[in-house]
């Protein structure tokens, strides 16, 4: 099994808070980042795709067409943009990068798939220090 991943960086908007908290008990909860006014990030996103070498071209998948599937699929939505407030399949989530992560996820997964590969693990880090993984519901 071979592994690749793609780097890719985008900027976004986004408030952790929860509409039925006041904004005292949001911001005990959520700290800085329930600030009404919003806060934004300078994200790294890292997209591993699994599977074989294809023996004619040697590529578990084509990194141009991973990387337009993630433009596509991913960047348009996140960059400079407000997570709460822009992004499709983030409505109505609490917009953690957990959540995101998760987000993004299910947003490539299908597409990764239609390509014959498998999608392995989304890594998103939001600051140098704090960084999510996820490897989908399995």
């Amino acid at each position: 099994m071979v592994y690749i991943t793609r780097k890719e960086h985008f900027n976004s908007a986004h408030r952790l808070f929860r509409p039925e908290y006041s904004d005292e008990e949001n911001l005990r909860v959520f700290g800085k980042c329930s600030n009404p006014l919003w806060h934004g990030h300078n994200y790294v996103l890292m997209v591993t795709v699994k599977g074989e070498p294809d023996p004619e071209t040697g590529f578990v998948m084509d990194l141009k067409v991973l990387s337009r599937l993630i433009d596509d699929n991913v960047l348009q939505k996140l960059d400079h943009k407000n997570i709460n407030l822009e992004v499709d399949f983030m409505m109505g989530k609490l917009a953690s990068t957990e959540n995101l992560a998760i987000g993004i996820w299910d947003a490539l997964e299908p597409k990764v798939k239609l390509q014959g590969s498998c999608l392995h693990s989304i890594r998103l880090e939001e600051t140098e220090n704090n960084i999510v993984e996820y490897f989908g519901n399995k």
